[in-house]
């Protein structure tokens, strides 16, 4: 991983390195270096609470697959019986709308077809909106701590 400072950067044969001293949470790709994280949360259609065990167990790995499979950072979840609270880091360039609508998607597909009661309970899994916030304004671990006690 690259830490972003300009006034640290190096010409290397044509292209810009940059270089830091201390560990750095900024991922690069080839065009940006960014450190992009954000809280999500998105619930069932009519706010059900369909997401019991053992639906809930199944959700998860679900969900992380999902974002490992995009090449996105998976940071911390918690299933609620109505609702999920994900942490993620993600590409800007592959954007947070994109990934969001991939979990929503795949999660859907897959426990609907493994669990047939939510067919008959929902018309659709997820409700099409959902909330996100960059994590910006506290710290990583504070809303790590949050999501994570969450059921407590």
């Amino acid at each position: 991983m690259a830490c972003f400072k300009p006034q640290d950067a190096l010409d290397i044969s044509g292209g810009m390195k940059y270089i830091c001293s201390m560990p750095s949470e900024i991922k690069t790709n080839r065009n940006s270096a960014y450190s992009c994280r954000y809280h999500v949360v998105f619930c069932p259609k009519y706010r059900r609470k369909v997401l019991v065990p053992p639906i809930d167990g199944r959700l998860k790995p679900i969900l992380l697959e999902t974002i490992e499979k995009w090449g996105q950072e998976f940071i911390e979840m918690e299933v609620m019986l109505d609702h999920v609270h994900l942490l993620v880091g993600c590409d800007p360039q592959f954007g947070i709308h994109r990934l969001v609508r991939y979990l929503k998607g795949t999660s859907s597909r897959l426990l609907r077809q493994e669990f047939p009661v939510l067919k008959r309970k929902l018309p659709s899994l997820w409700m099409n909106s959902y909330f996100v916030t960059t994590t910006g304004g506290v710290t990583l671990e504070s809303l790590k701590r949050y999501v994570e006690g969450q059921k407590h």
